[in-house]
This record gives C-alpha cells, structure tokens and sequence, in this order.
C-alpha cells in the first residue's frame, strides 16, 4: 500500500465512523424521548428486558450508548440492576443490526433487482432523498429521516473506500503474516478489545474487520477470536462512564463486562476443544463480510441464551466486583436525576428534566400546603420543613436550569426544543410559589412569636380564600405533571376568583379597621397573607397557561389569557360563577 493508499484508508475509516453517528444521531433524534419511557417501563421479565434492550440497540445502532443510559439510570434510581442486566444483554444481540447491513455490499448479479440490493447501489438514491429532506423540509421528522439517510450513504461510501484502499494488501506477505498472528485466541481477542476499546465502538470495528475481509486474505481462525475481543473493547465505554457514579451505576458496567468476558471464555473453550477433538476443516477457508457478521451474531445470541437463566448470579458477582462501601452523602435526587452521561442521547436528557421538573411541581405544592397549614397551627418543626422545602426548591431550579442551558446547545429536536422553553418558563413560576410559601410561614410565625390572632370573622374568610388556593395549586400542578390541557383550561377561571376574594377581604378589613374591631399590626399581617396567596394564584396560571402553549411555538401569557376570554367566554363565565358558588366568604357581622 502506498502513501496514497494510507490516506484513502484513513478518509474511509473517517467518514465510516462519521456516517455511524449522523445515521445513530437521525434514528436517536426520530425516536425522541420514547427510548426513556421504554427503559423505564421495564418490568422484571427477563425475556422481555431481552428484547427492548435489543430493539432499542437497534434503534440508535449503539451499545455502548444504551449502556451508557442504563449506567445513568441506575445511577439516579430509576432503573435497578437486576432491571439492567436483560437489556444489556439485548444491547449485544441488537448491535449485530450493523454488521449484517455492511455485510450486503458484496451482493453480486446481473439481475437488476440483485443488483439494486447492494447498499452501494442505493446509497446514491437515499443521499439524494436526504438532501432533499434535510434542505427543503420543514418537517422534523423528514428532517431526521434525512440525517438517517445520509449518515447510512456515507457510511457505506467510507466503507467501499476502505474495502478499496486495503484491497492491494492481499498480495503483500508482510500484511497476510501480521493477521496470521492473530489466529492465536489470545493475541486474536487482545488486539480486537483494544482497538474497539480505542474507537469505542463495536459496530465500527466489526465494519473495519469486514472491510479487510474484503481482502480474501482473512481466515475464519483470525477472523473468530478478534470478534469476540471487540466484544470485550465495547465495554470500555461503559467503564468511563461509571466513573463517578454511585456503586449501582459501576455495577451496571461490571455485568456488561463480565458478561461479555463469560460468554467469550466459554465460547472459545468450547470452540477450540471441538476444534482440537473433531478439527474444523473451515479454519483456514477465507471469511467474507457476511461471515464476519454472521459470527458476531451467533456469539451473542449464544451467550445471552446460554446466560440469561443466569442474571441473579450475574447480579451477585457485580456486588463482589464492586463492594459496598462507605459512601458520601448522597445529593439531591435532582442532581441524580438529571445525570451528565444523559447528554449522549438529548431527548433522554429533555426526559430527565420533565421528570426533575414534575419532582418540583410536587415539591412546590407539598411546600405551600405546609405553610398554608401553619396559619391556623403554627408548629416549629413544620415551618422547619417549609423552609427546608423551600431551599431544596432552590437548588432544583439551578440545576433544571442550567442542565438545559447546557442541553440547549446540543441537537435537540424542535419538539424538544419546545418543551425545554415550557419546563425553563415553568421553574421559574414553580420556585416562586415555594417563596411566597416561605413568606406566608414567615407572617404565621410572627404570629405565634407576638401571641396574636387574627379576629373569628377574618379566620373565617381566610379560610376560604386558602381552600380556594390549594385547589388551584393542586389543578396548576396536576395540569402540569399530566400535561392535561383540561385541568389547565380550569385554573384562570378560579384565579379571577381568588382575585375577587382577595379584593373583597381587603375591603372588610378596612371596614373592621375603621370600626376598632381589628388592629393595624394585625391588618399589615392579614395583608401580606393576602399578597403572597394571590401571588401563588397568579404563578399557578402561568403555569396552567405554559402547559397550554407548550404545543404552541409561543408564550405569551396575556395573549393566551385575553383570548381564552374572548374564545370561549360563555364556558369561561359558567366556570367563573360556579366557582364564585363553591367559595362564598361568610356573610359580614354588622
């Protein structure tokens, strides 16, 4: 091979590894945030973790990268180990898809439709329908269609241009003595693990292992012991990103390499004392790409066959790998949650901040419930759950907040982009509920400390304005946690309500001020009381609105809120004045 040679090598190699990670990117991107849901949904079926762990892999064409959301996962608790293992396995099985695509360029005929079989003659079409897709269409979908199509089409591309660069080497000795080395098990499955350790990428190593096939200068016997090395290699991924991780998330990566090392040790034990016993007279025949990629699938669907009754055991020795030791404190299950290895696959990550985002609503109503709650029983150990609610609240919208900074800058569908704006939108109005919550325990404190309360006629009318407030916080989170347009569409309705509440218990408080009944520290009180569950109302319908203009490419609150009047402003007046029914404020004492 000469210099020229060397650099078309290193051109192919190039644009293969990139034509596997646009097509990756295009089949991630189309599948959005259904890979979490199905990952998550997982029940303790063996067979079927089996399966999504396969179809998954096959999806976005990478094991290492399911590995590595199921290393994230487990970290932040979502998924348990014993849940990881099927899928790891699957992963195996499903990242075998690759091989047998790359395996049909050397389909060969004269026939047309034979001919149009081999990817090499298709590649063309798809690039130009990519194209088309990606420049003229505004659609998504077709968008990520024609990221799959293309990335598929250079792939192909860069691995005809390798098969071509290392085609002259089956008549250099040097080259054919070099792979014959690699017929040894041992230096067969050492050089396979390292180098797809280096390119962290299986699929990509057995597509180079095929294109040196190309060759007729590869045997079976070279061709076996370096694949299941490239088995070995892919765990390397799994491996870095369990660094860091709690003891779960590295015994993810422990399974996924004992696995492979088992099914490898046993396959090539088993392998060689038959070959030693009855002699395979295929070992020195020469192996073409589809053998490499039928090889790489019986492997694996052997070793998952073979292994699967085993996934206790498999669980048992991650925990002897990996000891239980004394760990720091844990962090907030946010920071868990919204774990940095889900940046790999981004419609993952947007699942991960509507889960830490739903985890926040919950947290805010729990918190002004609470400080609700303390306005007629003060208790100290219950204001210091508030106060503690409200810091943790804090510290979720910083880290919501700039995960999807972080998140924004990758390449987030327009579907996700949309929801990130809702969820960043939203934070905001869910921290500031927790702060009013915090004022209003503040105001019962003050309270309890001076040893006052308010008069029976303003408890009584206090009373209802806090029922009012808690079915709104309770709709506004609920619309927002089930994304339920319905629920949402109910909340102004009672926010005009509760502003009418608010003005009216103003008015009775001047009224009580002015006849003695009632004192002016008392009425600043009542004031601030008043203020902050407005206030809350107000942020319960910005939440309500958000969740209603979330499939809207605008936020505009008071454009939402004018037409939603003007729209449906017969159904708007009947939920006013059924709600104007539900909460009456006692009649006045004269």
């Amino acid at each position: 091979m000469d210099f020229f040679g060397v650099l078309q090598l290193i051109g192919g190699l190039c644009l293969f590894l990139f034509g596997m990670e646009t097509m990756g990117g295009g089949l991630t991107r189309a599948s959005g945030s259904k890979l979490e849901q199905i990952l998550e949904n997982l029940t303790s079926s063996v067979p079927k973790g089996v399966l999504l762990g396969c179809v998954v892999t096959a999806v976005i064409q990478s094991s290492s990268a399911t590995t590595v959301m199921l290393v994230g996962f487990v970290n932040s608790g979502i998924m348990q180990l014993r849940q990881a293992i099927p899928v790891i396995m699957g992963a195996n099985i499903g990242t075998t898809v690759t091989a047998w695509l790359l395996s049909m360029t050397g389909i060969e005929g004269d026939n047309f439709f034979i001919q149009m079989l081999n990817p090499m003659s298709f590649s063309p079409i798809l690039a130009v329908i990519a194209i088309v897709f990606i420049l003229f269409s505004k659609n998504e979908r077709r968008k990520n269609l024609g990221y799959v199509f293309i990335g598929f089409a250079v792939l192909m591309y860069g691995m005809d241009m390798m098969s071509s660069s290392v085609e002259p080497l089956k008549d250099v000795p040097e080259f054919v003595n070099i792979l014959t080395m690699f017929s040894n098990p041992v230096l067969g499955v050492a050089a396979g693990t390292l180098f797809t350790a280096a390119i962290q990428s299986s699929s990509a190593s057995v597509g180079i292992l095929q294109a040196l096939c190309m060759t007729g200068s590869i045997s079976y016997a070279t061709v076996i012991p370096i694949i299941m090395g490239q088995n070995i290699g892919t765990c390397s991924t799994a491996i870095l990103s369990a660094i860091g991780a709690n003891k779960g998330a590295k015994r993810v990566a422990a399974v996924h390499l004992s696995f492979n090392i088992i099914g490898t040790v046993l396959f090539l034990a088993l392998f060689y004392a038959l070959n030693a016993v009855i002699g395979f007279g295929f070992m020195e025949k020469i192996a073409g790409a589809e053998d490499v990629a039928l090889i790489h699938s019986l492997f694996n669907i052997c070793s998952t066959l073979v292994l699967m009754p085993f996934c206790r055991q498999l669980e048992k020795l991650a925990i002897v790998l990996v000891k239980d030791a004394p760990e720091q404190k844990a962090q907030d299950e946010t920071l868990t949650v919204l774990d940095e290895r889900f940046m790999e696959t981004p419609s993952v990550a947007v699942a991960q901040c509507r889960t830490a985002a739903h985890k926040m609503a919950s947290l805010s109503r729990d918190c002004i419930n609470a400080a609700m709650n303390l306005v007629d029983t003060f208790d100290e150990d219950k204001f210091a759950y508030v106060d503690k609610l409200e810091s943790k609240i804090d510290r979720y919208e910083d880290a919501i907040g700039s995960y999807i900074v972080r998140l924004s800058s990758l390449d987030v569908t327009t579907a996700d982009s949309k929801e990130l704006s809702m969820i960043l939108h939203s934070i905001g109005d869910l921290e500031r509920i927790s702060d009013h919550a915090r004022n209003i325990a503040e105001s019962a404190q003050e309270l309890h400390r001076k040893k006052i309360s308010f008069s029976p006629e303003a408890r009584a009318e206090l009373a209802v304005f806090i029922k009012a407030v808690r079915e709104i916080v309770d709709m506004a989170v609920a619309s927002f946690v089930e994304e339920d347009e319905k629920k949402a569409a109910m909340v102004e309705p009672l926010e005009e309500v509760i502003d009418a509440l608010r003005s009216e218990i103003t008015n009775r408080h001047v009224r009580r001020l002015q006849s003695g009944r009632c004192t002016i520290e008392l009425g600043f009180i009542l004031q601030d009381v008043g203020t902050d569950l407005e206030r809350v109302a107000d942020h319960c319908s910005n939440l309500a609105v958000c969740t209603i203009e979330t499939k809207n490419d605008q936020f505009d609150m008071h454009h939402y809120i004018s037409d939603v009047k003007e729209y449906d402003k017969d159904h708007f007046a009947e939920r006013v004045a059924a709600y104007e029914r539900k909460y009456v404020l006692p009649a006045p004492v004269a």
